[in-house]
């Protein structure tokens, strides 16, 4: 899932070699953290929230098909 994460935030951004996801599970929830340069963070969550949102539904299908609950963020540098 982390591949699958970071292609479709790499094919969105300027600067696809600065894309860095952090992946760790605490209480059976995968949580996802986007890190990208600071000149991308507009582009990854959107006007009003919509890519990010997007992001994430799309994400949760791979996640219920391997029966996973995940969480994705951006994280700040």
């Amino acid at each position: 899932m982390k591949d699958t994460l970071s292609f479709l935030v790499s094919s969105i951004v300027d600067k696809p070699e600065s894309v860095v996801i952090d992946e760790n599970l605490e209480e059976g929830i995968i949580n996802f953290v986007i890190h990208v340069d600071k000149d991308d963070i507009g582009k990854v969550i959107g006007k009003e929230g919509k890519v990010i949102r997007a992001l994430r539904n799309a994400m949760k299908i791979p996640a219920i098909k391997q029966n996973k609950r995940i969480h994705i963020t951006v994280g700040e540098e």
